[in-house]
């Protein structure tokens, strides 16, 4: 499947690489206007070859392709990443667990917000003076 799809690749690029190489060596003594035109169909040419080398035909499986019935990769990935099973139902916690995490989360947020000694974070301690300033 690889071999197929090398091969146009390869002769979309030897095709550009021909018409950039005849147009500067052949051409452009003939008519400078017509190598400029073979250069800007060849400038063309790589972005289809690119296309064309990765265009996925019907034949080809591709390596994260699942058998039927079954989740890819990426989809046991997000399952995993959202604590879920296979079948989408959310692994079960207890309520007790649910309560002491959210406990855990909101004190994290007041200590952020406190900041060092108590303060709200970004107030400065009383007779703190500005970064650069000086005393008068």
């Amino acid at each position: 499947m690889y071999a197929r799809r090398r091969r146009r690749y390869f002769l979309l690029m030897g095709g550009c690489l021909v018409l950039f190489v005849s147009a500067w060596t052949f051409v452009r003594d003939w008519s400078v206007p017509a190598a400029v035109g073979l250069c800007l169909v060849a400038m063309l040419i790589p972005p289809m070859a690119a296309i064309v080398g990765n265009t996925k035909d019907r034949t080809d499986h591709w390596w994260d392709d699942p058998p039927e019935g079954e989740p890819s990769e990426s989809e046991k990935w997000l399952d995993e990443l959202d604590h879920r099973t296979r079948h989408g139902k959310h692994h079960e916690r207890s309520e007790e667990q649910r309560v002491a995490e959210q406990g855990r989360v909101a004190e994290q947020g007041r200590e952020m917000e406190r900041g060092q000694g108590g303060r709200p974070a970004g107030k400065p301690p009383p007779g703190a003076r500005a970064p650069g300033s000086r005393r008068r």
